[in-house]
Protein backbone atom coordinates (compact mmCIF):
# COMPACT_ATOMS: atom_id res chain seq x y z
CA UNK A 1 0.00 0.00 0.00
CA UNK A 2 1.44 3.73 -1.41
CA UNK A 3 1.32 6.20 1.38
CA UNK A 4 0.31 9.44 0.01
CA UNK A 5 3.40 11.75 0.24
CA UNK A 6 1.86 14.39 1.90
CA UNK A 7 0.54 12.59 4.76
CA UNK A 8 3.89 11.40 4.94
CA UNK A 9 5.18 15.20 5.60
CA UNK A 10 1.97 16.04 7.41
CA UNK A 11 3.24 13.04 10.14
CA UNK A 12 6.76 14.46 10.47
CA UNK A 13 5.71 18.12 10.73
CA UNK A 14 3.46 16.56 13.55
CA UNK A 15 6.35 14.96 14.90
CA UNK A 16 8.50 17.77 14.60
CA UNK A 17 6.10 19.96 16.42
CA UNK A 18 5.89 16.90 19.53
CA UNK A 19 9.33 17.43 20.00
CA UNK A 20 9.48 20.91 20.56
CA UNK A 21 6.49 21.09 22.49
CA UNK A 22 7.89 18.57 24.53
CA UNK A 23 10.66 20.83 25.44
CA UNK A 24 9.14 23.56 25.66
CA UNK A 25 6.96 22.33 28.19
CA UNK A 26 8.39 19.56 30.38
CA UNK A 27 12.25 21.26 29.40
CA UNK A 28 10.94 24.72 30.75
CA UNK A 29 9.48 22.57 33.90
CA UNK A 30 12.22 20.71 34.38
CA UNK A 31 14.84 23.95 34.04
CA UNK A 32 12.16 25.08 37.06
CA UNK A 33 12.28 22.75 38.97
CA UNK A 34 15.79 22.97 39.16
CA UNK A 35 15.81 26.63 40.19
CA UNK A 36 13.99 26.11 43.03
CA UNK A 37 15.87 23.02 44.29
CA UNK A 38 18.93 25.31 44.32
CA UNK A 39 16.78 28.24 46.02
CA UNK A 40 15.94 25.96 48.72
CA UNK A 41 19.12 24.59 49.31
CA UNK A 42 20.30 28.30 49.78
CA UNK A 43 17.56 28.75 52.04
CA UNK A 44 18.56 25.71 54.13
CA UNK A 45 22.47 27.00 54.41
CA UNK A 46 21.00 31.12 55.57
CA UNK A 47 19.42 29.08 58.31
CA UNK A 48 21.62 26.74 59.68
CA UNK A 49 25.18 27.19 58.13
CA UNK A 50 28.03 28.24 59.45
CA UNK A 51 28.58 30.81 56.79
CA UNK A 52 25.46 32.27 56.68
CA UNK A 53 25.39 36.39 56.61
CA UNK A 54 22.22 36.25 58.84
CA UNK A 55 22.48 37.43 62.81
CA UNK A 56 21.56 34.59 64.95
CA UNK A 57 18.89 36.83 66.19
CA UNK A 58 17.59 36.56 62.37
CA UNK A 59 18.16 32.81 61.97
CA UNK A 60 15.68 32.28 64.55
CA UNK A 61 12.57 33.67 62.65
CA UNK A 62 13.89 33.01 58.99
CA UNK A 63 12.12 31.17 56.58
CA UNK A 64 12.78 31.93 53.10
CA UNK A 65 14.55 34.57 50.96
CA UNK A 66 12.42 36.36 47.88
CA UNK A 67 12.02 35.34 44.28
CA UNK A 68 11.14 36.33 40.88
CA UNK A 69 9.11 33.47 39.86
CA UNK A 70 11.94 31.21 37.36
CA UNK A 71 11.74 32.75 33.95
CA UNK A 72 13.95 31.02 31.40
CA UNK A 73 13.51 34.08 29.08
CA UNK A 74 16.04 35.40 31.75
CA UNK A 75 18.32 32.87 30.76
CA UNK A 76 20.70 34.41 27.47
CA UNK A 77 23.19 32.72 25.58
CA UNK A 78 25.42 35.93 25.51
CA UNK A 79 27.72 37.08 22.42
CA UNK A 80 31.35 36.67 24.69
CA UNK A 81 34.10 39.16 23.60
CA UNK A 82 37.33 38.84 25.44
CA UNK A 83 39.78 41.44 26.22
CA UNK A 84 43.18 40.62 25.00
CA UNK A 85 44.36 43.34 27.93
CA UNK A 86 43.18 41.74 31.06
CA UNK A 87 43.62 45.10 32.82
CA UNK A 88 43.31 45.51 36.74
CA UNK A 89 40.55 47.99 37.56
CA UNK A 90 39.48 48.87 41.29
CA UNK A 91 35.91 48.13 42.56
CA UNK A 92 34.34 49.92 45.23
CA UNK A 93 33.26 48.48 48.18
CA UNK A 94 30.81 49.88 50.25
CA UNK A 95 33.03 50.63 53.13
CA UNK A 96 34.76 52.87 51.03
CA UNK A 97 37.48 50.20 50.57
CA UNK A 98 38.22 48.44 46.92
CA UNK A 99 39.24 45.21 45.69
CA UNK A 100 41.45 44.84 42.06
CA UNK A 101 39.56 42.95 39.56
CA UNK A 102 40.76 42.13 36.03
CA UNK A 103 38.38 42.95 33.01
CA UNK A 104 38.06 39.56 31.74
CA UNK A 105 35.80 40.07 28.73
CA UNK A 106 32.58 41.53 27.87
CA UNK A 107 28.64 39.56 26.94
CA UNK A 108 26.12 40.81 24.78
CA UNK A 109 22.32 40.18 24.69
CA UNK A 110 19.34 41.60 24.02
CA UNK A 111 16.81 42.40 26.50
CA UNK A 112 13.03 44.61 25.62
CA UNK A 113 14.74 44.88 21.97
CA UNK A 114 17.54 46.90 23.34
CA UNK A 115 21.09 45.63 23.18
CA UNK A 116 22.62 45.18 26.49
CA UNK A 117 26.33 44.70 27.86
CA UNK A 118 27.75 43.43 30.58
CA UNK A 119 31.58 43.72 31.91
CA UNK A 120 32.62 40.33 33.27
CA UNK A 121 35.27 40.49 36.22
CA UNK A 122 37.69 38.01 37.26
CA UNK A 123 39.28 38.69 41.17
CA UNK A 124 42.98 39.49 40.70
CA UNK A 125 44.00 37.15 43.40
CA UNK A 126 43.13 33.92 41.12
CA UNK A 127 41.60 32.68 43.25
CA UNK A 128 38.30 32.31 41.68
CA UNK A 129 37.22 29.93 38.69
CA UNK A 130 34.22 31.83 37.61
CA UNK A 131 33.47 35.54 36.56
CA UNK A 132 32.10 37.66 38.64
CA UNK A 133 29.29 40.14 37.05
CA UNK A 134 28.06 43.16 39.26
CA UNK A 135 25.14 44.32 37.66
CA UNK A 136 22.58 47.60 38.57
CA UNK A 137 19.06 47.34 36.92
CA UNK A 138 15.27 49.05 37.20
CA UNK A 139 14.81 46.94 39.45
CA UNK A 140 16.72 48.04 42.65
CA UNK A 141 15.05 49.89 45.07
CA UNK A 142 11.72 48.62 44.38
CA UNK A 143 11.65 45.04 43.69
CA UNK A 144 15.24 44.22 44.44
CA UNK A 145 18.09 45.33 46.39
CA UNK A 146 18.55 48.84 46.37
CA UNK A 147 22.69 48.56 45.71
CA UNK A 148 22.23 46.06 42.66
CA UNK A 149 22.94 42.28 42.57
CA UNK A 150 25.44 39.27 41.69
CA UNK A 151 25.97 37.39 39.18
CA UNK A 152 28.44 34.52 38.75
CA UNK A 153 29.17 32.86 35.08
CA UNK A 154 31.53 29.95 34.26
CA UNK A 155 34.82 31.44 32.93
CA UNK A 156 34.70 30.79 28.93
CA UNK A 157 37.31 28.69 27.04
CA UNK A 158 39.86 30.45 24.51
CA UNK A 159 37.77 29.99 21.79
CA UNK A 160 34.39 30.40 23.32
CA UNK A 161 32.54 32.73 20.98
CA UNK A 162 29.24 32.75 23.74
CA UNK A 163 28.46 32.66 27.04
CA UNK A 164 25.87 31.51 29.50
CA UNK A 165 23.95 34.39 31.67
CA UNK A 166 21.30 33.23 33.81
CA UNK A 167 19.67 35.90 35.68
CA UNK A 168 17.76 33.29 37.37
CA UNK A 169 20.82 32.80 39.87
CA UNK A 170 21.40 36.57 40.29
CA UNK A 171 21.58 37.17 43.92
CA UNK A 172 22.00 39.62 46.79
CA UNK A 173 25.66 41.07 47.75
CA UNK A 174 25.92 40.01 52.01
CA UNK A 175 25.47 43.46 52.37
CA UNK A 176 21.77 43.23 52.08
CA UNK A 177 21.35 41.37 54.93
CA UNK A 178 23.95 42.21 57.47
CA UNK A 179 26.01 46.12 57.38
CA UNK A 180 28.65 44.30 59.25
CA UNK A 181 29.65 43.23 55.82
CA UNK A 182 31.75 45.32 52.87
CA UNK A 183 30.57 44.16 49.37
CA UNK A 184 31.56 45.02 46.01
CA UNK A 185 29.80 48.25 44.14
CA UNK A 186 28.63 47.32 40.74
CA UNK A 187 30.53 49.63 38.25
CA UNK A 188 28.87 52.36 35.68
CA UNK A 189 29.45 50.02 32.86
CA UNK A 190 27.35 47.69 34.15
CA UNK A 191 24.32 49.53 34.76
CA UNK A 192 21.59 48.09 32.95
CA UNK A 193 18.94 50.40 31.96
CA UNK A 194 15.73 47.80 31.76
CA UNK A 195 14.48 45.52 34.94
CA UNK A 196 15.92 42.24 35.31
CA UNK A 197 12.80 40.58 36.99
CA UNK A 198 14.53 37.17 37.52
CA UNK A 199 16.70 35.99 40.58
CA UNK A 200 16.75 37.20 43.87
CA UNK A 201 14.85 40.11 45.01
CA UNK A 202 15.21 42.52 48.65
CA UNK A 203 15.48 40.95 51.51
CA UNK A 204 12.81 41.82 54.46
CA UNK A 205 13.20 40.35 57.92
Amino acid sequence: MKLNPKLLIGLGLLLIFGYFLQDLVFGSDQYAAGVKKARTEKNDAFRRGNTSPLLTAQRATFDSLRYFAPDKAYRFIAKWEPLAAHDTVLIQLTDGKAEKYLRWGRASFTLDNQPQQLTCLLKADGKDTTLFVPFTDKTNGFDSYGGGRYLDAPKPSPDDKEITLDFNAAYNPYCAYNSDYACPVPPADNRLRVAIKAGEKSFHE
